[in-house]
């Protein structure tokens, strides 16, 4: 499976990115799609995830925030971000999670870079 990622930038604090994710590949064998993200000097950490039968998880400091959706037909997960803050500054990396018969599968995209500054 192959991710990529687009749609980071530059931002003011209280505006919005939608973040998009296209897969390609082995698409049959994915089970849930996400994004995470690492700022500068931290650790990767989950945004939000969404599995095959549409059920989203978020990260406490974004829920009400963004919203992560999929469209099964296209292989792509999308991220609409709200109301950004300057502490989602960060690059976030698309991610898939991948199953078939008894092999699992962890994939990565080459991250966006998303800056939310005045």
């Amino acid at each position: 499976v192959q991710l990529q990622a687009s749609g980071g930038g530059l931002v003011q604090p209280g505006g919005s990115l939608r973040l998009s994710c296209a897969a390609s590949g082995s698409t049959f064998s994915i089970k849930t799609m996400g994004w995470y993200r690492q700022a500068p000097g931290k650790q990767r950490e989950l945004v939000a995830t969404v599995n095959n039968g549409g059920t989203t998880n978020y990260a406490d400091s974004v829920k009400g925030r963004f919203t992560i959706s999929r469209d099964n037909a296209k292989n792509t997960v999308y991220l609409q971000m709200n109301s950004l803050k300057p502490e989602d500054t960060a690059v976030y990396y698309c991610n898939a999670i991948t199953l078939y018969i008894d092999h699992a599968g962890d994939y990565w995209g080459q991250g966006t870079q998303v800056t939310v500054s005045s």
